[in-house]
């Protein structure tokens, strides 16, 4: 269990990382998460994040587990935002999964405050992409904040 968590704060460190080169936001470690249940693993600093992001790190796989996804679509309905998955196996690139209706809204100019979150589409028509990918999108969820 200690290489698990391990593994997984140093993941959830990471992805951190990028958000704060990629965006100018600073991220930390959600340490309730060990303590309440439905809760994401990374806070952001500066804003209210539309977003409740889970983290996940493994050695094998070729994509996103949906125990995973169950997971964070738990929290993020608890929280009334979208859920954000980032996951990457050994040796792989990070995943980034956001429901379609995420895309739908953006595409619409639905301020993310003002949108239903999850109300037309089930949160199971999810869409995956790369960090660059993930990054544009993201930019574009919080410029319409």
């Amino acid at each position: 269990m200690t290489n698990g968590r391990a593994k997984g704060s140093s993941a959830e460190r990471e992805v951190a990382k990028i958000l704060f080169s990629e965006l100018g936001l600073t991220f930390k470690r959600d340490l309730e998460q060990y303590r309440s249940a439905d809760r994401g693993d990374l806070l952001c600093d500066e804003m209210d994040f539309p977003a409740t992001i889970e983290v996940k790190r493994y050695a094998k796989g070729v994509q996103a587990r949906p125990a995973w996804w169950d997971q964070v679509c738990k929290a993020a309905t608890a929280a009334g935002k979208w859920p954000l998955l980032v996951y990457r196996y050994d040796r792989a690139d990070w995943r980034w999964r956001v429901p379609a209706q995420m895309l739908v809204d953006l595409g619409a100019g639905i301020n993310y405050r003002g949108a239903k979150v999850g109300a037309e589409y089930d949160w199971n028509y999810a869409v995956e992409m790369d960090t660059r990918t993930a990054m544009m999108l993201i930019r574009e969820m919080i410029s319409h904040d």
